[in-house]
């Protein structure tokens, strides 16, 4: 979890430099920011919900739950890191 937060942390700033120009990102950054966790949280809730259903320990409902998160968290960072400083 703790490897979520960093990449989550570096989202924010990425996407921080971006609103201010400094760093490279598409002009549909903005709503797919919002839009995507709609998605991510839907799919955490369900998850989570399936796996309690199932009887799991509190533990791995939480896992189950954060899994769709941290992935979107990753690939965000992933995304975002690629394209790199902006300068003018």
């Amino acid at each position: 979890m703790s490897v979520m937060l960093a990449e989550a942390q570096m989202v924010i700033w990425m996407r921080t430099l971006g609103m201010m120009g400094g760093w490279s990102v598409p002009a549909s950054e903005n709503s797919r920011m919002v839009s995507e966790k709609v998605d991510a949280w839907t799919r955490a809730a369900m998850a989570a919900g399936t796996a309690t259903m199932a009887g799991k320990s509190p533990l791995a409902v939480a896992a189950t739950g954060l899994a769709p998160i941290s992935r979107k968290t990753r690939s965000n960072a992933r995304r975002l890191g690629k394209r790199g400083p902006q300068f003018r």
